[in-house]
């Protein structure tokens, strides 16, 4: 298996010079880093030279504030949760406010996921937007037609449009809701908030005054000693016997 994973990052080497191919170990997943002018031409050669027939997702990844956090560490004491970092965690800068990252200069990027059933083999493919004010990649629609709402999805929440789609409309959010939702600068209490007007008779949206800001809290997963120290007094309790 090892052996027919290298033969394949090797073939998409070979037949696309201007792409990133990296492997992720030890699951081994295959990733595929295209130019944005390149997206849509990838694609159709992943589809017709490779045999990738099936496109399981598309999705946007809004890379605002990644790799960093708003707590110091994840550490969990009698005292509750580690220090919050406040006034500088994603949600509370702006993207020009942002840590530098070299490795992506680029905010928006939209990830495909592909499948072969011939080859039984999986790709996972990524495109930067070139522009952060405008993100704009071409469409896949026309290559694969099950990801139209895909993509719809990812305008809606990100902002992300996709050149060519036939109906590029909202699909989750509610009729003139503005913003993206799911784009790390939006904030975690909303623009709005919804109640019922008794007078007027419908639902009405009126700023946000009653949600209090929020941090994002780690999971973290504590250490749980039950077991150990009711083992240790069983057998304190079976040596006094």
């Amino acid at each position: 298996m090892a052996e027919q994973a290298a033969n394949f990052t090797d073939q998409l080497r070979a037949r696309f010079a201007d792409a990133t191919v990296s492997v992720a170990e030890p699951r081994g997943e295959v990733t595929l880093e295209v130019p944005s002018a390149s997206w849509h031409a990838v694609c159709l050669a992943l589809r017709d030279e490779f045999g990738f027939e099936q496109a399981v997702d598309v999705s946007g990844v809004d890379y605002l504030g990644y790799g960093s956090a708003e707590w110091d560490t994840a550490d969990v004491s009698s005292e509750g949760f580690s220090r919050g970092v406040e006034g500088f965690g994603p949600g509370r800068f702006n993207w020009d406010q942002r840590p530098r990252d070299p490795v992506r200069p680029n905010r928006f990027a939209v990830v495909l996921h592909l499948l072969s059933y011939q080859h039984n083999r999986r790709v996972r493919v990524r495109c930067f937007a070139p522009d952060d004010g405008l993100p704009v990649v071409a469409s896949l629609c026309d290559v694969w037609p099950g990801l139209n709402w895909f993509e719809r999805e990812a305008f809606d929440l990100y902002g992300i449009i996709f050149e060519g789609h036939p109906d590029l409309r909202r699909i989750l959010t509610d009729y003139g809701f503005v913003g993206h939702p799911f784009r790390k600068d939006f904030p975690l209490i909303g623009n709005v908030e919804v109640r019922y007007d008794e007078e007027k008779k419908r639902v009405v949206y009126e700023p946000v005054t009653s949600v209090e800001p929020r941090v994002g809290v780690p999971r973290v997963i504590r250490d749980d000693a039950r077991y150990q120290t009711a083992a240790g007094e069983q057998a304190a309790r079976e040596g006094k016997a």
